[in-house]
């Protein structure tokens, strides 16, 4: 087994492994990325996640839209399209690493000791070691521990994107983001989606006039959402397809089932910490397997770090950016502000058709929290039909959504938002800039926006 010195070692491609691994890389440090397998450069968000699944999306929104009835084949094309850009994207990101000195070493990594990674599984045995460790092996689909959970026919969020013809039938298990974004998109394909949500409350971190709001689109594009389905059993079924039973409350079984001919898990995803060997490294991880950081992502194990999905926080590529900056200052000192993942303040995005976008309280807790200031609440909300000075979701036929944004009035701060309306993925970036920025919801309010644009909701409700 050959050794190798180093001076960083990142375990895993992913958004903010590879973007210290390039920086130090050409700040002169010896660097290699692990990467256990070749179809993983660049990271999940590249190769099964974010950019694969966004791209089916807007294929089939457009396939939608068209009013195409050919559905099989704009499911086989969207696939190819998918296929050859994330291919592409792939081999820039190793080109990218290695243009920046960095070493790709393909194999499977594990702690040896504090500063040692083994890898094997590549073309040769390596002994790596390094003052600088960064775990970046991000996380994998969740599964439920239920009968029949390893049929062919039912399949994970990877999986099911790979699917060798688009299913007929399709069963959501979980009604969260990812569920909720595959239901979209394969509803919009023409399939019959059936989403099985485990809780009794739809959308519950939601304030209710949101969720209904969703519901109904959802259920207008074809989706049946089934409340308070648990599922207790995957069966096969009659030609090929699969049987999901579910339960009710409690989690008892009942004989209510939906068949389908794919059931795609979506409860989650869990950090990927298996066989790293953590305890080598005296690295120490949650009960849920995720590793333990603290405000600057340190590990428990000096010069060790981690950041993304794999110490079990937020779960988005953007905060992964966000740790390689807390990671670079901490560690090499860069000379910006100190940086800290205490206390971030960020937007989410679940890419419905429109898509759903949130920063901030909800409801009934900015409601809690003006009061104990002793100040009131504004609510500023509306269906976006019927916002007239903002006609771009009109031109681009989706009015369906609704905005809303809570604010304190005696201090005229934005304490929430949630936009449920085209380009909100956008939008909800300027309402977080002004937050972050303590700029007043009537600063925001009178801003001058481009025209036709979804900006104007500024306009239309904080003005």
């Amino acid at each position: 087994m050959r050794n190798i010195e180093l001076d960083v070692i990142v375990l895993g491609f992913g958004k903010a492994g590879k973007t210290i691994a390039m920086k130090r890389g050409r700040a002169g440090d010896r660097v290699a990325i692990v990467e256990q397998s070749p179809q993983m450069y660049g990271g999940t968000c590249i190769n099964v996640g974010c950019v694969p699944t966004k791209t089916l999306l807007t294929a089939a929104h457009r396939h939608r839209i068209a009013g195409g009835e050919d559905h099989a084949g704009a499911f086989a094309a969207a696939r190819r399209h998918r296929d050859e850009f994330v291919a592409r994207l792939n081999a820039v990101n190793k080109e990218m690493a290695v243009d920046s000195n960095v070493r790709v070493i393909d194999g499977h990594g594990r702690f040896t000791g504090p500063n040692t990674v083994e890898v094997t599984g590549g073309s040769e045995a390596l002994t790596l070691t390094a003052p600088t460790i960064v775990i970046n092996t991000g996380a994998v689909p969740a599964r439920p521990d239920v009968p029949g959970v390893d049929l062919d026919r039912v399949v994970d969020s990877t999986a099911v994107q790979r699917l060798p013809e688009l299913p007929a039938r399709l069963a959501v298990v979980g009604g969260g983001p990812i569920g909720l974004e595959f239901a979209t998109m394969f509803a919009q394909f023409g399939s019959r989606v059936t989403v099985l949500d485990g809780s009794d409350v739809f959308l519950s971190r939601y304030d209710r006039d949101i969720a209904e709001a969703v519901r109904e689109d959802l259920e207008a594009q074809g989706v049946t959402i089934l409340g308070g389905a648990r599922a207790t059993s995957f069966e096969a079924a009659a030609g090929g397809g699969v049987r999901v039973r579910h339960g009710g409350g409690g989690g008892e079984a009942s004989a209510e089932a939906v068949e389908a001919d794919y059931a795609l898990l979506a409860i989650g995803r869990r950090p990927n910490t298996e066989d790293l060997n953590l305890q080598a490294a005296g690295v120490a991880v949650t009960e849920r397997g995720a590793v333990r950081v603290d405000e600057c992502l340190r590990t428990s194990a000096p010069g060790i770090y981690a950041a993304g999905d794999v110490t079990g926080g937020p779960q988005f590529t953007y905060i992964s950016y966000d740790d390689h900056r807390i990671i670079l200052e901490d560690r090499w000192g860069t000379g910006a502000a100190p940086r800290s993942a205490a206390g971030r303040l960020f937007p989410t995005t679940t890419f419905l058709t429109p898509p759903l976008s949130q920063i901030g309280m909800g409801e009934q807790e900015a409601r809690e929290e003006v009061a104990r200031r002793g100040h009131t609440l504004a609510v500023r909300a509306q269906d976006i039909k019927d916002i007239a000075i903002m006609p771009r979701p009109k031109i681009l036929g989706q009015p369906q959504g609704r905005a809303k944004f809570l604010v304190d009035a005696e201090e005229d701060r934005i304490l929430g938002a949630t936009l449920y309306c085209v380009d909100s993925q956008e939008l909800i970036n300027t309402v977080a800039v002004a937050m972050r920025h303590g700029v007043p919801a009537s600063g925001l309010g009178a801003g001058i926006y481009t025209h036709p644009s979804g900006s104007e909701v500024f306009n239309a409700l904080l003005g």
